[in-house]
């Protein structure tokens, strides 16, 4: 492994803060866990759709298309009528679902003290 000073560690576009820039939303976590979990990692839209009820049809397209410029999903459409388009993990995105779920089983076993927190002011939990 290359050792980099801290100066470059810390850069503009280091590997951290490429990473961070893939949650700037908070459904591309949640996408890969649905995807992962509950569709062992392939899955239509509208059934990715249904999985996740608090997203938009809008906003589901938006992450999936960020995701996918990400490499972190492949979009498949199939030649069928009405057309189908499918979604599936990379092995990139295969790998990014460790850190989720091990993020995802911390939040888990600390429910409690995080539900005692106070809400942030653009917070919808009340």
């Amino acid at each position: 492994m290359k050792s980099v000073s801290a100066e470059e560690e810390w850069r503009e576009d280091c590997a951290p803060r490429r990473v961070l820039e893939l949650f700037s939303t908070k459904w591309t976590s949640m996408v890969l866990h649905t995807l992962a979990v509950r569709h062992e990692g392939t899955a239509r839209s509208n059934a990715l759709h249904r999985s996740l009820p608090a997203i938009s049809k809008k906003m589901l397209i938006q992450t999936l298309r960020e995701m996918e410029t990400a490499g972190i999903v492949l979009r498949t459409e199939h030649p069928t009528v009405p057309p189908s388009v499918e979604y599936g993990l990379t092995a990139l995105g295969r790998q990014l679902v460790e850190p989720i779920e091990l993020i995802y089983d911390w939040a888990r076993r600390n429910a409690s003290t995080l539900d005692a927190l106070q809400p942030r002011a653009t917070s919808r939990r009340r």
